[in-house]
């Protein structure tokens, strides 16, 4: 499925950083079990049977093969209360002082404040087309990837025309798997290997902890729960703070049936040595709506709000699947 995932507002979390790459990843509450509660895993298993059942849980290949188009709507953290405040000042033509320049103190205070959560909508379209919108101090932020090229709308920093994607960008959204349905569904088919590594606890369940290698020769660790046979951990896109690269991971969680295929509705992210968690929550999934080809070029200034499509199929309520 798609990599929302909650890669979430996982990997570019604070306005004005790259959201895109970070939402791909993603896409519950269910009572956890305890680590003694859980069940042992299934003897024997190989990584491809693991796969297997992981996408017959996901709602199955055919499912996720007849999806063309997605599109998902929710709320993200985006930083602490002082530095948004700090941030819609400045959107809105003040000027106020950095989050870079505060001592590392004030930083980390800041990060313990509470999260601000920002309206999102990304809408993605095979075969590998995205486009998210953020709502920030009443304006609209938009990042959008063709398959190819890249480009950002962020008038909240004062920026009013289009700026493509830096090349460090680019390479981030390469190297992210853009197809709705994720790495793992059709995986053989995308010339990807998967290969076991071994059990671990996740959220106190055992997980199989699989590696995919990509064509390209990068590697994506993914835990898949020894019991649901769901994705419950990701690995992130690593970020660098505080000037070394830390790692990233993905906890995903509520998963629900969406005319027959199953998403997260809830993506955590945290960070190596940082112990603030950055939530996504979805509020609404919709499979197949009609998306111009439009709406993923080169976006112009005056028509970054226009309306996403023209038709909407209608949906059945999404359904609460055992986690």
């Amino acid at each position: 499925m798609s990599r929302l995932s909650c890669r979430s507002a996982a990997d570019r979390t604070l306005p004005g950083r790259a959201l895109l790459p970070g939402l791909l990843i993603c896409l519950g509450f269910a009572q956890l079990a305890t680590a003694a509660e859980s069940p042992a895993p299934s003897p024997g298993l190989g990584a491809e049977q693991i796969v297997e059942r992981h996408v017959a849980a996901r709602g199955g290949l055919q499912a996720w093969r007849a999806v063309q188009t997605l599109t998902v709507s929710g709320t993200m953290d985006a930083g602490s209360s002082d530095s948004i405040e700090r941030s819609t000042r400045m959107a809105r033509g003040g000027v106020g002082a950095t989050v870079k320049g505060r001592p590392a103190e004030a930083r980390q205070n800041a990060q313990a404040a509470q999260q601000v959560q920002l309206p999102f909508t990304l809408e993605m379209k095979r075969p590998r087309k995205s486009r998210l919108e953020i709502q920030f101090a009443g304006q609209t932020a938009v990042q959008v990837y063709d398959g190819t090229n890249g480009w950002k709308l962020r008038p909240y920093l004062g920026r009013n025309e289009v700026e493509t994607f830096t090349a460090e960008e680019l390479k981030t959204s390469e190297g992210t798997t853009r197809d709705l349905d994720g790495p793992l569904i059709d995986y053989a088919a995308k010339g990807m290997r998967v290969q076991l590594e071994g059990v671990e606890p996740v959220d106190g369940h055992n997980a199989y902890k699989l590696t995919l290698t990509r064509k390209s020769g990068s590697t994506q660790n993914i835990w898949i729960d020894a019991q649901s046979f769901l994705d419950v951990k990701v690995e992130g896109i690593p970020r660098r703070m505080d000037g070394r690269m830390r790692k990233v991971w993905v906890y995903q969680r509520d998963f629900r049936s969406v005319q027959g295929v199953v998403m997260p509705y809830l993506c955590d992210t945290s960070v190596e040595g940082f112990p603030q968690v950055h939530r996504m929550t979805i509020q609404s999934v919709t499979v197949n709506r009609e998306l111009s080809d439009a709406r993923f070029s080169k976006p112009q200034v005056l028509v970054a709000n226009s309306p996403a499509a023209t038709k909407t199929p209608a949906t059945a309520a999404p359904k609460a699947t055992k986690k």
